[in-house]
């Protein structure tokens, strides 16, 4: 296949690392899933901070963002443009928030083939290793068999719950519960996938939802700099000027009159 072959790269290491987890470390290969999830994600730290300080600022600017819209409600093209301006002004990201998920499907796809051809590629190189996960699911079986289907329910619940964690920046509740619904109707398509890969994706929502608790008590919300107006001071205006320095006045002379009198 085309992608395969494209993904082969990343195939070939993801390999080598579960390898490297199950040899060197000796984890079973289920576990080895699991810690290949943890790597992953330990990696993508950087991005996932960057994502939540950007969903942070667009519920701050949430309000404005709104009042955009509505004026420009009547021209797409001229809202558009003033919300890129906007996001350039405040420097917000709003694509930030996808670079985490951009990242992780090639991974996911390459770890599908992985798993796909693992019992006759891989498997039959370490004979006396277990493909079992706490004695249940065979990661090479379709999560349609045997205890899969309880993975399933695991699965669905961890992708709700991070999903809600991660769409509070949404501005319309039917944008949040239609993305809260995606998993469900994903369902028919992932019962055919390998358990091992749903181990992966159960994992990484495990990670998403305790990195969005932490993150959201450790890290501080981004500052809303105050509005300004037409008659807010610009930044040279707003620096003090130097005082005028004042000239002695000198002391006036006062005429003295004839007899002593003064004038």
């Amino acid at each position: 296949m085309i992608v395969g072959g494209v993904l082969s790269p990343i195939e070939n290491l993801l390999t080598e690392i579960l390898v490297w987890f199950h040899d060197s470390v000796g984890l079973t290969w289920a576990w080895s899933i699991v810690a290949l999830t943890v790597l992953v994600r330990i990696l993508l730290v950087p991005l996932a901070i960057k994502q939540i300080h950007s969903m942070q600022s667009l519920q701050l600017h949430a309000p404005e963002m709104k009042a955009i819209q509505q004026r420009y409600r009547n021209d797409r093209q001229r809202q558009s443009e003033e919300l890129m301006k906007f996001y350039k002004e405040n420097k917000i990201n709003p694509y930030a928030s996808c670079l985490p998920i951009l990242f992780q499907i090639p991974i996911f796809i390459a770890l599908f083939f992985v798993l796909k051809d693992f019992e006759r590629e891989i498997f039959p190189d370490f004979p006396a290793s277990s493909l079992d996960w706490i004695g249940l699911v065979d990661i090479t079986e379709a999560t349609s068999r045997g205890w899969g289907p309880v993975l399933l329910v695991v699965y669905v619940a961890s992708q709700l719950t991070s999903t809600w964690l991660m769409s509070t920046t949404m501005q319309s509740n039917a944008q949040r519960y239609l993305l809260m619904a995606l998993p469900v109707f994903f369902i028919p398509f992932i019962l055919q996938f390998p358990s091992g890969l749903m181990i992966y994706w159960l994992t990484t929502n495990l990670w998403t939802t305790g990195q969005g608790l932490v993150t959201r008590r450790l890290m501080p919300k981004p500052v809303v700099p105050p509005k300004r107006s037409s008659r807010t001071p610009s930044k040279d205006e707003e620096q003090p000027q130097p005082a005028a320095t004042k000239h002695p006045t000198p002391p006036r002379r006062v005429k003295k009159k004839r007899g002593g009198q003064r004038r």
